[in-house]
């Protein structure tokens, strides 16, 4: 048929409707709630905006993996594959001059143009926050506890948030010495869990035998902290480690106020695909999903790439990975869109929209439909089913209302 080829989205993209829209409007707004009643305020930043604004210095995705185009004036610009530099940007613009506590929070999707073979969505909806000019280790904690609790709040029961910290890494690479491209071909290593890689990597390397013990045995410093910490102390004297280790005890301590440990594992190995993160980095996963559910963490020299002097850190809920996880382990309820239709024929058109009226005001979701002389109210029925509406309301007489419940819609 003629148009048939126009059907079929691109690549990485999807159209979402019914039920799993409604659902997904459902799980973005009680994420949405969380982040409010911790005190962030909702900012909107453009789709697309200029390269440079995500360019490489900036420690965000790579050239090649954004989506890019021109304007009029031949500038470049991108469908942003991050959000958080671009509050970084507003930030630095709308208050340059604001020295205390800044807590923005966002609902927005990013775009990255990854390879097909890895089946990732280039199109992905995020639920987000954003803390300014609050450095502390209580404000660490707290992003990491909201995380927990937005989770929670959509109905997941079994996740763990791995929590790190950006300068073990770059503390143990300074120590060791090694050049800019070994220290990048191992974090790619340790990045893609390749740890086989990595040690063998360390093997050539000429550095103490101290530092090569921490970074072959970076993929099993995790869970106890205290010996973790212990284990990295004795082989290191580098202040950046030594202050990353006490920053992770402190966050550790601040969520154990919170009450939300059991949901919270410590990953010396962690490292972020955003080189801008500086302090602690956080990511959400769970069983029977590869992908993270949310990641976060500190950033204290982005915004000043900007013009601005702030320290920050942020969090994003993925949107799409939590809707897989919830639709995997069978945690959403089975109900309806929801709503009703009221029925009615053209001569009773007026009654019907004063009771259509009547019922939104009271606080029902009513959608309005004329009945055609050659259908039956049965053809009706079937296509309520079909709509996945609750209640079928029918409009016979001026005072005559038949009301359908609706029955076999999961």
């Amino acid at each position: 048929m003629e148009g048939q080829e126009l059907l079929h989205t691109p690549g990485g993209v999807r159209d979402v409707y019914g039920r799993e829209c409604a659902r997904k409007m459902h799980v973005k707004k009680e994420v949405h709630h969380i982040l409010k009643t911790h005190g962030f305020q909702d900012i909107e930043t453009p789709a697309f905006e200029y390269f440079d604004i995500f360019s490489k210095e900036r420690g965000t995705v790579q050239s090649r993996e954004m989506f890019k185009f021109f304007d009029r004036g031949n500038n470049t610009l991108v469908l942003r594959p991050d959000v958080t530099p671009s509050i970084a940007r507003c930030v630095a613009k709308y208050w340059r001059d604001e020295t205390m506590p800044i807590r923005l929070c966002y609902t927005g999707k990013t775009f990255v143009n990854t390879p097909p073979y890895k089946g990732k969505l280039q199109e992905v909806t995020q639920v987000g926050a954003e803390c300014f000019h609050d450095d502390t280790s209580d404000t660490d904690a707290e992003m990491i506890a909201m995380t927990v609790e937005c989770l929670k709040q959509c109905g997941l029961k079994e996740f763990q948030l791995e929590v790190g910290h950006a300068d073990l890494f770059r503390g143990l690479v300074e120590e060791a010495g090694i050049s800019q491209s070994e220290a990048q071909e191992l974090r790619e290593l340790i990045v893609s869990k390749n740890f086989f890689g990595a040690q063998e990597f360390v093997g050539r390397l000429e550095v103490a035998d101290s530092l090569k013990e921490i970074f072959e045995k970076l993929p099993e410093l995790l869970g106890d902290l205290t010996e973790c910490v212990q284990f990295v102390k004795e082989r290191t004297k580098n202040e950046r480690v030594l202050q990353a280790l006490e920053r992770l005890q402190k966050v550790e301590e601040i969520l154990g106020c919170y009450g939300c440990l059991d949901y919270v594992t410590v990953d010396f190995s962690m490292l972020s695909q955003y080189s801008y993160y500086t302090g602690v980095i956080f990511r959400a996963y769970t069983y029977g999903n590869g992908e993270a559910l949310a990641t976060g963490g500190r950033y204290d020299g982005l915004v000043q790439q900007f013009g601005k002097k702030a320290s920050a850190i942020g969090l994003a809920i993925v949107i799409d990975q939590l809707m897989l996880a919830l639709t995997r382990q069978n945690l959403f309820e089975d109900t309806t869109l929801g709503g009703g239709i009221l029925l009615y024929p053209q001569s009773l058109r007026k009654e019907a929209i004063g009771l259509a009226q009547k019922y939104r005001k009271e606080g029902r979701c009513i959608q309005m439909l004329r009945k055609a002389s050659a259908k039956s109210v049965e053809e009706y029925l079937e296509y309520a089913k079909r709509a996945d509406v609750e209640e079928l309301i029918y409009l016979e007489a001026v005072n005559k209302v038949e009301t359908y419940t609706i029955k076999g819609n999961k």
